[in-house]
């Protein structure tokens, strides 16, 4: 849940960078669609909200770009509006066509637009053929208004970039300093939009959407923290919810302050999924024994913490870049060949394969991702913990948990703690009585958002139906996966019908 879908983050995101200057400008013209807008009866003073028309532009292969209006505060709706950035690849056979699937990789602060633009890699022919595929990047994400933060502090996975060894030797002061300053910072360039971008009001977003797009009813795949925003939805609109898989499922008792110490376990868990593929492989260059593999990856570790490991040109890898981008090499089985390439090289003092788990670099890229998932998870929740010293304490627990991924996940517990905005939501069951079968999909060997996860959810919501995936990775559902799943996802989403209670894929 520290990233979107891996598969996508080892490459296929590269696309989306096309869309950059396509989605302001789009073609010389644009169309208004036909269809006419399904305005909920108790719109209000929102009613002007839902009958928008989105202006749609062909931007790229098929697609369809687009901008939604939203209010910022849905407490003032005559207030101050910002825009959502919207592409959607019509549906195949439109003599078929069921109306509108909205997507959200996850994150938080994972573009659906992207995501939307390389959804035929991962969505099957037949549910794209029945459906209009629609991506948007929620309020403060990617090409919506979005969240901006002070250029001179460096952001990493969970915020501001502090490596642990210095983490160690600094003071509480140092890293309350730091904290303060990455806040203060994001405030300065973000303004009002900071305490704006909770993920409640991004279910509010989406049934404007809904609305707009001209769909009585939701139907929605989300994926890891697109599982928590389809339960918000769920629980504000069960009325208005049709078929929505929640795939890679958040428990929403856990999310977001008490998810650090589960989620470090589920990456081990991962971790010893693929050593054990890797020792039976000939040729595994961390041998043919699983425990001694691990104990080999953390000799590694250790050696790599003494001395960082060269990567492509200046470029170093350090223990907390290894550690995280080997993480995200697990959020997908058809990354393990790249790991067992990447430890080869590492073995031999050659840290440029762990580079290349990563797209070849260290950093985030272009976009947004890491301010926009420090404003939404610290807006969604209170801090698991309020300073470094507290951090310190916990870090046995967490090593003893995770040998390999506690210390990075201990650290990941203070993000929030000096946030300049305060949290509007804290972690609670979600029940959305009265909504239609949702179906949660949960992987048991699931690094980021573990099997209990899935259980959870499913058993919180009224009408929630499990489906158990046998499997690795994070998420389940992918037209190059599980014949099982994909088929009980599609039946579910075609035709309406989920699977039977206790249904197992492998």
């Amino acid at each position: 849940m520290t990233a979107p879908r891996e598969r996508v983050r080892l490459g296929l995101l590269a696309v989306g960078t096309v869309l950059l200057g396509l989605l302001a400008a789009g073609c010389a013209t644009g169309r208004a669609d036909d269809r006419p807008p399904s305005v909920p009866a108790d719109a209000g003073a929102l009613r002007s909200f839902y009958e928008q028309r989105i202006t749609w532009n062909e931007c790229d292969d098929g697609f369809e770009c687009g901008r939604l209006q939203v209010p910022l505060d849905y407490a003032d709706p005559a207030g101050d509006t910002i825009t959502l950035a919207v592409i959607r690849k019509p549906a195949a056979d439109r003599k078929r066509r069921i109306g509108s699937l909205l997507l959200n990789p996850g994150g938080p602060g994972g573009s659906g637009v992207r995501f939307g633009l390389v959804s035929g890699e991962i969505l099957t022919e037949r549910l794209r053929a029945r459906y209009d595929v629609v991506g948007f990047d929620p309020r403060g994400v990617g090409e919506s208004t979005a969240i901006r933060c002070a250029p001179e502090v460096g952001t990493g996975t969970f915020g501001p970039e502090v490596n642990p060894r210095r983490r160690v030797r600094a003071t509480a002061g140092d890293l309350a300093d730091q904290l303060k300053r990455f806040g203060a910072g994001c405030q300065a360039r973000s303004g009002k939009l900071l305490a704006h971008v909770s993920t409640v009001e991004a279910a509010r977003d989406m049934d404007v959407l809904r609305g707009v797009l001209g769909d009585a009813k939701l139907n929605y795949l989300g994926i890891s923290y697109g599982t928590y925003l389809g339960a918000v939805y769920a629980e504000r609109f069960p009325g208005r919810v049709g078929r929505l898989v929640l795939d890679a499922a958040v428990d929403p008792r856990a999310w977001p302050t008490s998810a650090a110490i589960t989620q470090a376990r589920g990456f081990e868990v991962a971790l010893d999924s693929f050593l054990a593929d890797c020792a039976r492989r000939a040729g595994c260059p961390l041998g043919t024994d699983a425990k001694a593999a691990r104990r080999r990856v953390a000799g590694l570790l250790e050696r790599i913490d003494r001395r960082p490991l060269p990567g492509k040109g200046a470029q170093v890898v350090d223990k907390e870049t290894a550690v995280q981008l080997i993480g995200g090499a697990l959020y997908s089985e058809h990354a393990w060949p790249l790991i067992r390439t990447a430890f080869q090289r590492a073995l031999r003092g050659d840290g440029e394969g762990l580079l290349e788990l990563g797209g070849g670099s260290v950093g985030g890229g272009d976009d947004n991702f890491a301010e926009a998932m420090a404003a939404i998870v610290c807006l969604d929740g209170p801090p698991a913990q309020t300073s470094a010293r507290q951090v310190e304490a916990r870090l046995p627990a967490f090593r003893q948990a995770a040998p390999v991924f506690g210390e990075m996940m201990a650290w990941a517990e203070l993000r929030c703690a000096y946030w300049p905005v305060a949290p509007v939501d804290t972690p609670r069951a979600i029940h959305a009585s009265g909504a239609a079968p949702i179906l949660v999909v949960g992987a048991v060997r699931d690094p980021a958002t573990p099997y209990a996860w899935a259980q959870g959810l499913a058993g919180q919501l009224s009408s929630g139906v499990l489906l158990t995936y046998d499997g690795d990775g994070h998420g389940a559902y992918d037209k190059r996966g599980s014949a099982c799943v994909n088929d009980a996802v599609d039946t579910y989403l075609i035709d309406g019908r989920p699977p039977l209670k206790g249904a197992w894929c492998r």
